[in-house]
């Protein structure tokens, strides 16, 4: 559905009020948002790698970009920054984010490469930013902090680091925003590669983007069995979520970042947005940041 190509597709979220889908271009550092009734791609250029993006309630976004937590005005383009963290890591930047039930912001870091596969490991964190807008660090010594969700009954946190290759649940409390006991959910095979982004959807099962293997893949948290795969038309499937008329379409993002040029010649579709019908399941509405 969106054939502009992106170096480094990632954190869609649909929104509602605008008929939109949006979502970041890391490596470009921009926010994008796709107009569902027009196919129209506009975006917002920021000065740092944005690794997520979430509503807001009183209208924008909260991004996390660099190593700070920040509000996007839309219409104005202004960017501004909340809070500054790990400035003491210059080579870490945020990743992955979300917004939990009560509108706290959930978003985590990892190092970058500093070479082709070289990381400096367990560099990262996962935080939680208030609608006081205070933060709290939930975890340390992450290597990429990723996909994360929440139980439909919101007593479980879902999350991924990446290099675990698995997907972990934390004990929540909706009413403190605090996680705790990890327990291993699902560990990936081989041929799924290393997991991405996720989402939750009405029935209470995870979808899993699986970088590098074209696929997503639906698993179930309570058996930790996988339950279904689809296969995607090009290699760095990055992450995904529900959308579209009663949430009944998944939309995933892929990068083209990470491919050599001889890759890139036979991956026509590499950075383009997908939209899955049919998969007989619904997702939910995403939450808004309360501030």
């Amino acid at each position: 559905v969106v054939k502009e190509k992106n170096r480094m597709g990632e954190c869609p979220v649909w929104e509602e009020r605008e008929d939109a889908l949006v979502y970041v271009d890391i490596n470009s550092q921009k926010v994008c948002r796709w107009s569902a009734a027009t196919g129209e791609v506009q975006s917002v250029a920021v000065d740092a790698r944005v690794g997520s993006v979430a509503l807001r309630q009183c209208g924008g976004y909260a991004i996390a970009l660099g190593t700070r937590f920040a509000f996007l005005d839309w219409d104005t383009q202004v960017v501004t920054t909340i809070l500054e963290l790990e400035q003491d890591k210059p080579n870490n930047r945020f990743n992955d984010g979300k917004v939990d039930p009560k509108g706290r912001f959930f978003a985590g870091t990892m190092a970058e490469e500093t070479a082709p596969g070289v990381r400096a490991r367990r560099q990262g964190a996962l935080y939680t930013l208030f609608p006081d807008l205070s933060v709290i660090k939930q975890l340390d010594q992450v290597d990429i902090s990723n996909g994360l969700d929440w139980s439909l009954d919101h007593r479980t946190f879902f999350h991924i680091d990446s290099l675990a290759y698995a997907v972990h649940a934390f004990s929540y409390d909706v009413h403190t925003g605090k996680i705790a006991c990890p327990r291993l959910v699902y560990c990936l095979e081989e041929e799924e590669g290393m997991p991405d982004g996720m989402c939750i959807d009405a029935e209470g099962k995870l979808w899993v983007a699986c970088i590098d293997a074209g696929r997503v893949i639906r698993v179930d948290p309570e058996t930790g069995k996988r339950i279904q795969t689809v296969r995607l038309p090009t290699p760095r499937i990055t992450s995904c979520c529900f959308g579209g008329k009663d949430y009944a379409e998944m939309y995933v993002t892929s990068a083209y970042d990470g491919l050599d040029d001889a890759t890139l010649a036979k991956e026509p579709h590499a950075g383009k947005i997908f939209k899955i019908t049919g998969l007989g399941v619904k997702g939910i509405p995403q939450n808004f940041f309360a501030a």
